[in-house]
Formats: structure tokens, C-alpha cells, sequence
């Protein structure tokens, strides 16, 4: 079933919706369906993110609160980072309705879902920048007090909150759902902003999540992760060591930028025909850019599902905790536990050591 784009308004809001180009284009001559995207196919990818992400997330949370003893900084943004992709994954079944029909949820859940989305997506963001400082700290600057930092961890969370909810507040002021005059009987949850201002509204929301929710914390991971490993492999640690933290480090860059740069580029190529910077446009042009920009939103929406993935399935320490945690609720055997400490021995004593272990 190929979805016709003036009858699917984009998800993402601060991105884009496909009604704008469909008002941009209404007297094209372009058939600009996107053949090959099913409404459907679209609505189970949501679903199973969802369910996925729901999963993965709150057996992070719930791993990481069993532990809250012995918690580091590290554990403790890692639930902070569980708890901003669990709520991402709460609003992603009223988004494949949406994808599938229309907006049917009224004005209100149309403002509470775009803020909570926003402010998960902008909390979630900043903590892997935080996490990238952490692991920073805790490898490079080693012979730091770790201590220190344990007391302020709390009120960079706070922070990371407090600022994400502000840059959440222009979706939850502007948007509504309403329907469009162009579609009958076709409800919209975008902003509803006077049309000689909305250009103006989607370049500075644009400006803002690439800069803000791109490029400054990817600028963040790269230089952190890249000191981390230049120590890595200084030779101050042992090869183990060194090929653990490479791992989970890679696998931290490259899932950051394998689901949010295709995005990023797709909405800059957007933002730059809109403007008409591209010079002469074609059908064919503008057809494959509205692919690109449903199929890097996919991509992006899975983010919310890897991370738990990323940051704790692959980790040694996370396993140990997971497996303590379902034999102290006799979900697992003694026996179980016994056999698997056995056969990671070495990687759990590896671990004992504070101030050269590393977390993820």
C-alpha cells in the first residue's frame, strides 16, 4: 500500500510533517506518493520499538535500583538514560496510529505527547553526553578523587531534566490537533502557527534540535571517547581492559550516529530544497527526500530501543547484576549463578577495582 503524503503528516514534530508539503506543493504537478511505505508496515515497526523499548528499559531501571547500594555515576545515569527512553517509548503507539490514519486523541494528548517525546529525546541526548564525560573521567583523569563526583551526579541529572523540559515547552505551547482545510475530515497534530511566521518556526526548530540535539553532544562523545581510547591503548591498562572499553565505546559512537545522522542529513536536504538552494528540483527528488525522511525517522525511533542494548546487555557488570537480582527474587537457580560467575571469573575481578573499571 504506497502512502500518499497528503494524507500522512510526518511524526517527528520538530522535524517536519508532510502536510507542509503538501501545502508547499499543491499546485505541482508531482505525484508524490510514496510508493513501497506501507501505513501498516510503519504502525508494527512502532509497536515492536515500543514493546522492545518498554522491555529493555524497565529491566535497566529495575537492574540498577536492585543495585542502589553500590550504584556509580555511571549506574546512575544509565537509569536516568533508561528512564528518558522509557517514556520516548510510552508515546510511540499514539504515533502509529497517527502514522496509519489521522490524529484522533484531541488537543491535549497532542501537546502532552509532543513535550514528553521532546524532552525525553533532549534528557536522553544530553545523558550520553554525560556518560561520555563520566567514562572520560573515570579512565583518563583515574587518579581523581571518584567520590567527588558521585556528589554531584544527582544535580547533573536534575540539570539535564530541567533544561530538557525548557526545550520541550515551544512543542507543547504551539502544538494542537485540528483539521485540515486542504483534507476533509483528516485531524493534524502540528503547530498551529500563522503561516507568514511558520517558516520562521520551522528554521529556528530546526537550528535548535540539530545544534542542540546533534551536533554539541556527538562533538561531546567524539572528543571524550577519543581521549578515553588514546588512554586505552597509552598502555596503562591491561589488553583485556583495553578491548572491553573499545568495544562497548564503539558500539556507544557508532549507534549514536547510525540512527540520528541519517535523520540529520535527511532534514538539512529538506530544509535546503524548501529554501531553494538546490537549484532546479524534480519529482523524482522530491519523492526520494520524503522517503528519506520517513525511513530516517524509523531509524531515529529505534534509538529509543537499542540503548538499553548498548549500555547494559553488553556489559559485563550489568549481566552480574541482572543474574544477582533474579536469584534475590528466586527467578534463577543457585546452580545458575554459581555456573555463570564461574565461567566469567576473570572479567568479574576485573572488575572489582573502582578506578580502572569500566562500567558499561
Amino acid at each position: 500500500m504506497a502512502i500518499p503524503m497528503t494524507f500522512n503528516p510526518n511524526l517527528f514534530p520538530e522535524f517536519e510533517n508532510f502536510t507542509d508539503t503538501y501545502i508547499d506543493i499543491s499546485a505541482s504537478p508531482c505525484d508524490l506518493s510514496i510508493s513501497g511505505l506501507s501505513g501498516v508496515g510503519l504502525m508494527v515497526i512502532y509497536i515492536l520499538v515500543f514493546i522492545f523499548g518498554m522491555l529493555g528499559n524497565s529491566v535497566v531501571i529495575y537492574v540498577v535500583c536492585c543495585e542502589s547500594r553500590d550504584q556509580s555515576t555511571t549506574d546512575v545515569y544509565l537509569m536516568h538514560l533508561a528512564m528518558a527512553d522509557l517514556l520516548f517509548s510510552l508515546t510511540l503507539p499514539f504515533w502509529a496510529v497517527y502514522v496509519y490514519s489521522q490524529w484522533i486523541f484531541g488537543t491535549f494528548l497532542c501537546k502532552l505527547l509532543s513535550g514528553v517525546q521532546d524532552a525525553a529525546f533532549y534528557g536522553g541526548v544530553f545523558l550520553l553526553a554525560c556518560i561520555s564525560v563520566d567514562r572520560y573521567l573515570a579512565i583518563v583523569k583515574a587518579t581523581r578523587a571518584m567520590s567527588q563526583r558521585r556528589h554531584l551526579v544527582g544535580m547533573v541529572c536534575a540539570v539535564v531534566w530541567l533544561v530538557a523540559g525548557l526545550l520541550a515547552l515551544p512543542a507543547v505551547l504551539q502544538r494542537e490537533a485540528f483539521q485540515m482545510e486542504d483534507l476533509v475530515n483528516h485531524s493534524v497534530c502540528y503547530e498551529n502557527v500563522e503561516a507568514e511566521s511558520s517558516d520562521r518556526w520551522r528554521v529556528g526548530v530546526r537550528v535548535l534540535r540539530h545544534g542542540l540535539g546533534f551536533f554539541l553532544p556527538l562533538s561531546i562523545m567524539v572528543v571524550c571517547y577519543s581521549c578515553t581510547v588514546a588512554t586505552l591503548f597509552g598502555g596503562v591498562r591491561n589488553g583485556g581492559q583495553k578491548h572491553k572499553a573499545m568495544r562497548v565505546i564503539l558500539a556507544v559512537v557508532l549507534a549514536f550516529v547510525v540512527c540520528w545522522l541519517p535523520r540529520n542529513v535527511s532534514v538539512l536536504v529538506d530544509t535546503l530544497m524548501r529554501a531553494g538552494l538546490l537549484g532546479k528540483e524534480t519529482c523524482n527528488f522530491r519523492e526520494a527526500v520524503s522517503v528519506a525522511m520517513y525511513v530516517t525517522e524509523v531509524m531515529a525511533f529505534m534509538h529509543c530501543a537499542i540503548n538499553p542494548v548498548l549500555y547494559a546487555f553488553i556489559g559485563q557488570k550489568f549481566r552480574n547484576q541482572l543474574l544477582q537480582a533474579l536469584h534475590k527474587h528466586g527467578l534463577i537457580s543457585k546452580r545458575i549463578l554459581v555456573a555463570y560467575h564461574r565461567g566469567s571469573s576473570h572479567s568479574i575481578a576485573s572488575q572489582r577495582s573502582r578506578n580502572t573499571s569500566v562500567t558499561m
